[in-house]
């Protein structure tokens, strides 16, 4: 007689503050990981982007190019490029070992709030503040957009890719999904301005963090509420969710200086994460870990799981 296999355990949410980081650039406007998770990047309001190893609590280059406060960062699939968006209006791709700025787009008419590459590092996708989602080749030395996605009312205020979609958010309170393949756009209206988006890691869903302190988790084919969650303050700033690493919770960054979790399916909140006094101003989840990244202030805290011991630590 076979026995049935035990139940997975329930994924662990980070609780442990385990780092922080004096980043010296300003308030920190943004901290990304990378696409395997070992090091982020940190955007500053001293114009400057910084690369660390968080687990390490190692600052290992600092990039300097832009004429303003970087908003926003991404690395590239292998690690060997950088890109960057500014209030400077323009978009920078970065050589990660040499620090030198490869190219820079300028075609936006306001800050850029928002970059990301595509799977292949061959296009970076920047949002501004302008109403427009634009397109940039790296490949190329073309100074202009391969595409312009203009239909945005007002701001976009977050961007994410797919293997053959653009997610935009944006101020006008509407979700917009570009489907390239088809050639097809996708609106759902919140009603409420939209401060970050994202797809579930299984690509069927997205979630939209917005100014009236909810989140919201709709079906992407059909935009249907699948989930609604509250509990957070979010009223005034563009603050970050995210989902974690297996999509059993949602998260979202909040004006109270906390962040919260919540159970994706029933709903319920979960965790409350004291990061500070002042606003969460980012949150990132680990690619593959129960790991995030907060930043308040100056500083960027790196949190694991209540289970984890860090290296050198006598258990």
């Amino acid at each position: 007689m076979a026995f049935p296999r035990p139940r997975p355990a329930r994924p662990e949410l980070p609780r442990q503050r385990v780092r922080t980081l004096q980043c010296g650039q300003g308030a920190v406007r943004a901290a990304r990981f990378n696409a395997d998770g070992n090091y982020c990047l940190t955007c500053g309001s001293d114009k400057t982007l910084k690369l660390w190893n968080p687990h390490k609590g190692t600052a290992l280059r600092t990039y300097q190019g832009h004429g303003y406060e970087v908003l926003d960062a991404a690395g590239s699939f292998d690690n060997s490029q950088l890109c960057s968006g500014s209030a400077d209006k323009t978009v920078a791709l970065w050589d990660v070992t040499t620090g030198q700025v490869v190219r820079k787009y300028r075609g936006h008419a306001g800050k850029v709030n928002c970059v990301q590459f595509n799977e292949e590092a061959t296009v970076i996708v920047s949002g501004s503040i302008d109403s427009t989602v634009r397109c940039w080749d790296c490949r190329s030395r073309r100074p202009d957009p391969v595409q312009l996605l203009d239909e945005a009312k007002d701001g976009i205020s977050g961007v994410k890719l797919s293997a053959y979609e653009i997610l935009s958010g944006s101020v006008d309170g509407r979700v917009r999904r570009y489907d390239l393949r088809a050639g097809q756009l996708y609106s759902d209206y919140i009603g409420s301005p939209i401060t970050s988006v994202c797809f579930t890691k299984d690509g069927q869903c997205v979630l939209v963090a917005s100014l009236d302190s909810t989140l919201r988790l709709l079906d992407k084919d059909t935009g249907e509420l699948l989930g609604e969650y509250t509990g957070h303050r979010s009223t005034t700033y563009r603050l970050d969710c995210v989902l974690s690493e297996q999509d059993t919770h949602v998260g979202c960054a909040s004006e109270d200086g906390h962040v919260y979790f919540w159970d994706l399916v029933e709903g319920s909140l979960v965790l409350s994460l004291p990061v500070g006094t002042g606003v969460v101003q980012s949150l990132a989840f680990h690619p593959r870990l129960p790991c995030v990244l907060t930043a308040t202030q100056g500083q960027v805290t790196l949190w694991r799981e209540e289970t984890f011991r860090p290296e050198g630590d006598p258990d």
